[in-house]
């Protein structure tokens, strides 16, 4: 940690789709509401102090970075010329122990190419990862990769199946999380080479691997861990992002066809705000890299300031579950399993 006593975490405050207007009063939100941790602003100091409107706080500081990442820039060029940018900085505090964890909603490719190579991987890993929670019907089902590695073998999806079930069991204190692998089908026949040979890999693991899951099993539970590559996990995500918007927009529509529609719409306003809260994707805001040898964050890129607050409590958890320590330990157990220690 940054500090003995208490957690530090820096925000890359350019980063996304708003910036300055949503990263600042989301620190500010946060610090509200949880007297344990000190933020690190990383940016342009006089945008930044624009935002904070006089505020001023022990808790709260400033770290000054000339340059920023453009959602489009191309992640070879933001590693190699934008030295100061507020991704690069915010990332560097984390390296040199002046903060335990970074939050950025920047570009992911770019964020994810200076996190590794500022960073660099824990023993045993060959490439970062990214996980995010999702609502279930048992509550929420954690799944990776969600877009870091298109293409994958199945050593990496082992690989993926280690450092998610570390996580899982740190951040949710699932003793022995059940894991299962992404699959067009659920018989051993179904599947691409690459999937059938993690299946054997898991299958012989002493993780606590349940076999192939489908789709649907993302949301009505059964496991705890979804592993797929990257390519897969980024269309299920953004496919399933897309229904949920399709069933709001058809909802609406039809609570305002006439006049007997929209009083039937005011008597289940009360169940449909329930139902609301519990899909609300900015609950669920804040996706781990993880395999790194320090706590990256990565908040979508258009989050508002309730979402990105959410991606900084996510920071938060796995900086006192001590995650990459977990994995590190947990890779080390289940490849001396493997007679490869």
């Amino acid at each position: 940690m940054a500090r003995s006593d208490r957690i530090t975490i820096a925000l890359d405050a350019m980063g996304g789709d708003h910036g300055v207007s949503v990263v600042v009063p989301a620190a500010l939100d946060f610090l509200k509401n949880d007297a344990d941790v000190d933020l690190i602003l990383v940016g342009k100091e006089d945008q930044i102090r624009q935002h904070l409107n006089g505020y001023d706080s022990g808790r709260l500081s400033i770290q000054h970075a000339s340059e920023e990442v453009g959602m489009d820039e191309p992640p070879s060029k933001a590693l190699r010329n934008k030295k100061d940018s507020s991704m690069r900085v915010a990332i560097n505090l984390v390296q040199e122990g002046m903060a335990d964890a970074c939050v950025s909603s920047g570009n992911t490719g770019a964020l994810m190419a200076t996190a590794r190579f500022v960073l660099k991987m824990l023993p045993g890993i060959d490439r970062p990862a990214i996980i995010s929670v999702l609502p279930s019907v048992e509550g929420r089902t954690w799944m990776m990769d969600l877009g870091a590695n298109v293409d994958c073998t199945a050593e990496h999806l082992f690989q993926f199946a280690v450092m998610g079930s570390e996580l899982v069991a740190s951040v949710d204190g699932i003793a022995n999380p059940r894991v299962g692998l992404l699959n067009i089908g659920q018989e051993d026949i179904k599947g691409n080479e690459q999937v059938k040979d993690a299946h054997e890999l898991l299958a012989n693991s002493s993780l606590n691997y349940v076999g192939y899951t489908e789709g649907d099993d993302i949301y009505t539970g059964g496991v705890d861990l979804i592993v797929c590559d990257g390519f897969v996990g980024n269309v299920s995500l953004k496919s399933s992002e897309g229904v949920a918007k399709l069933f709001r927009h058809y909802l609406s529509l039809s609570f305002k066809r006439n006049i007997f529609t929209k009083l039937a719409g005011l008597i289940a306003m009360p169940v449909l705000n329930h139902f609301r809260r519990s899909v609300d994707p900015r609950n669920y805001n804040g996706a781990g890299f993880l395999g790194l040898r320090g706590i990256v964050v990565k908040s979508h890129g258009g989050a508002d300031i309730y979402a990105f607050e959410n991606a900084i409590r996510m920071a938060k958890k796995e900086v006192m579950t001590n995650v990459p320590e977990h994995i590190a330990q947990g890779v080390e157990k289940h490849f001396a399993d493997r007679g490869e220690a």
